[in-house]
């Protein structure tokens, strides 16, 4: 097996692990390293970040439902705004140049942390 196929494997097993306990993050560590250990340019890592982490994360939250981790009272109300969102997004992404997605996405994880940790 080739060593870029167990990267991407194993970086595949931290996503999933992000996600599953944190309900969410995967996308973090889903970028940089398609990136650099998959050669994908910024567009492509995004685009495939979201196809990638979309298995997960309907798993996840299947458990979640399972074991009544989540509000149902929210469920509906946010899932239609993460659908509006997300394609809304998808919609703009091919229109925004590398650069300015690379800035956005650190801002992002830049101002998360920050916020995490205040």
């Amino acid at each position: 097996m080739q060593a870029k196929t167990i990267r991407l494997g194993l970086g595949g097993v931290l996503i999933g692990g992000a996600n599953g306990l944190f309900g969410g993050g995967g996308g973090m560590i889903a970028v940089p390293l398609l990136q650099r250990a998959g050669g994908l340019g910024a567009l492509a890592s995004h685009a495939t970040a979201i196809a990638v982490i979309l298995p997960a994360s309907l798993v996840s939250g299947l458990v979640y439902l399972w074991f009544g981790l989540v509000p149902l009272d929210l469920f509906l109300p946010v899932s239609l705004g993460v659908l509006g969102g997300g394609i809304a997004g998808a919609k703009l992404l091919p229109g925004i140049s590398a650069r300015a997605v690379t800035f956005l996405f650190a801002a992002l994880m830049l101002a998360a942390g920050i916020r995490m940790v205040l």
